[in-house]
């Protein structure tokens, strides 16, 4: 394949840039966007051919503006891939941890090292994604700010790691995706089917709708609820389950399931990595 265009969001150095490297075919080349909207539009409007979105992690559950993004958008999941996110502490010098006044970084990543924070004196600084902050340290004329970043990163900006691994608990991990225009169907190993779905405004709506695939056998993997769009409070659900969407199993489940809801979508047809 040639001339593939692979957009993730946030600077190189990211966690997305390092998920979009994993998914990305050999030869593509990877463009990093402004933000999660831009690789949702480019992608649906060919400009990139391929668009890679963070979708849930294993601290904070569900990431919101990708399933919210994909609910609007004429794209499917076709891949995903999991990564251990490693915090650390990096400054333009070699400062001692408590020397920081300053810290740098995504609401996210304060809030996966609380306990870093509570041991410090310092004021944390927002920044667009963890790289952004390694950068926006590196072009801060203070020796006292710091940024929770990754070691490459901390590489890409000359910066210092001050102190590794600074999260809470160790085993965090984001899972990502990549997106296309299409649907994915040559899926051998290990599928699993990502599916949206209303419910009828009725009492046991959710249960009849969820009921047909415990009856044919499909293990559900992940149930997410969110608000529908241009609605007041109104709900929808996003599934993903093991299985194929050609498998007659879930065919049969997806037929009995439209008697409890008003609408059902196909967003996703991938192979499964890892043990989540």
């Amino acid at each position: 394949m040639t001339n593939l265009v692979v957009g993730y969001p946030g600077p190189a150095g990211s966690h997305s840039a390092a998920a979009a490297a994993l998914l990305a075919p050999a030869g593509a080349t990877l463009v990093p966007l402004a933000s999660f909207i831009a690789v949702v539009e480019q992608t649906a409007s060919a400009q990139m051919t391929l668009g890679v979105l963070p979708i849930e992690n294993s601290l904070h559950g569900p990431v919101a503006e990708t399933h919210d993004l994909l609910y609007d958008a004429p794209l499917s999941i076709i891949a995903e891939v999991t990564l251990p996110i490693i915090h650390c502490l990096v400054a333009k010098t070699p400062l001692a941890v408590n020397e920081i006044r300053r810290l740098r970084s995504i609401p996210v990543a304060f809030d996966q090292c609380r306990d870093l924070i509570r041991s410090l004196d310092v004021e944390c600084v927002p920044a667009a994604t963890t790289s952004d902050g390694a950068r926006l340290v590196s072009e801060s004329s203070d020796p006292y700010d710091a940024a929770i970043a990754s070691a490459a990163a901390a590489e890409l900006y000359g910066l210092h790691v001050v102190a590794e691994d600074v999260g809470d608990r160790p085993g965090a991990f984001t899972r990502f995706v990549t997106v296309a225009p299409y649907t994915l169907l040559d899926v051998p190993h290990r599928p699993r089917v990502g599916i949206s779905f209303v419910t009828d405004h009725r009492p046991g709506a959710l249960v009849g709708a969820l009921q047909p695939f415990a009856r044919h056998g499909l293990n559900l993997v992940q149930l997410v609820s969110r608000p529908i769009p241009h609605s007041t409070f109104r709900y929808r659900f996003d599934m993903v389950l093991d299985g194929h969407p050609q498998d007659a199993g879930l065919q049969t489940a997806l037929v009995e399931m439209r008697e409890w809801t008003r609408e059902i979508r196909i967003f996703g047809s991938y192979a499964a990595t890892g043990d989540h």
